[in-house]
């Protein structure tokens, strides 16, 4: 078994609100759920307007699937408008 996690640190400069950041992030969290069938959570940062920490982890038997699958969703929250990636790592276990 393959163990794949992604750890991002966001900016969300539009974010005015704490209901405003969950909404973004919640549309967010939702589509890379649906498009990629893996686990997503705000890990950190839960009462920061502009900023959050947010973790994904997908599972597999094959390296190389784990590793395109956090390959692909880093691509899509790079190129997300609404938010900025300030730092990520990619682990493979």
């Amino acid at each position: 078994m393959v163990i794949g996690v992604v750890y991002l640190e966001i900016s969300i400069p539009d974010a005015n609100s704490l209901k405003e950041k969950r909404r973004i992030l919640k549309s967010l969290i939702e589509r890379a759920r649906n498009r990629f069938n893996i686990s997503v959570a705000e890990t950190g940062l839960n009462d920061v307007w502009k900023s959050a920490e947010i973790s994904i982890v997908t599972v597999g038997n094959e390296t190389k699937f784990v590793n395109s699958v956090c390959s692909n969703v880093l691509n899509m929250f790079e190129m997300e408008p609404f938010i900025m990636i300030r730092d990520c790592w990619t682990r493979i276990l």
